[in-house]
């Protein structure tokens, strides 16, 4: 009771008194690129497929989306039913991920539209993450249409010079999220 829930701060000065330096503070929050992907019209296809076939079709979405979130040297944080989130330390990998898995679910005739956002994260003991940055992903994945991948302009900032090119979607209001924010579609 002596140090009233104040342990660590007390402990953190005598650490400055005896040795001259603090212990470096490690913080829970890292600069990421999150990837938001959906599948377009997931509910009626999983009604014309039954839920056997739809299950399966899920299976494999989530192995192909894992395989390419790890090539491109990305973490799968989780499947979202009829979508994934993944996080990537560059933006450009985030991208280049995100057109790798439109394009290779084009190919089982699964369309999907995707969204990206870098900005800092929460990291949850569960290998989750959170945090507004990845509200503002989950938004932006919502603005796309059907093959389309949106980013945001903190994303475009951060990956000029990477090749990309670029298709000005406008600015757009993010439910819950002060703005507006201009979006850019990547051109195949």
């Amino acid at each position: 009771m002596l140090w009233g829930g104040r342990e660590d701060a007390i402990a953190d000065e005598i650490q400055q008194f005896l040795t001259g330096a603090r212990r470096p503070v490690v913080s829970d929050r890292v600069l990421a690129t999150v990837l938001f992907t959906d599948i377009v019209g997931s509910t009626e296809r999983a009604a014309a497929l039954g839920d056997g076939a739809w299950r399966s079709l899920l299976e494999r979405h989530d192995r192909l989306v894992r395989e390419e979130v790890e090539r491109h040297r990305g973490r799968f944080v989780k499947s979202l039913g009829d979508g994934a989130l993944a996080v990537f330390d560059g933006p450009s990998r985030a991208i280049s991920s995100a057109t790798a898995i439109r394009d290779r679910l084009g190919d089982i005739n699964l369309e999907i539209r995707a969204g990206l956002h870098t900005g800092e994260c929460e990291l949850f003991p569960d290998d989750d993450v959170g945090g507004l940055a990845v509200h503002i992903g989950a938004r932006i994945s919502s603005l796309a249409g059907p093959g389309e991948v949106l980013i945001s302009s903190t994303v475009r900032d951060l990956s000029i010079g990477s090749g990309q090119t670029l298709v000005d979607r406008g600015e757009h209001d993010l439910k819950g999220v002060p703005g507006p924010w201009r979006v850019f579609a990547i051109e195949t």
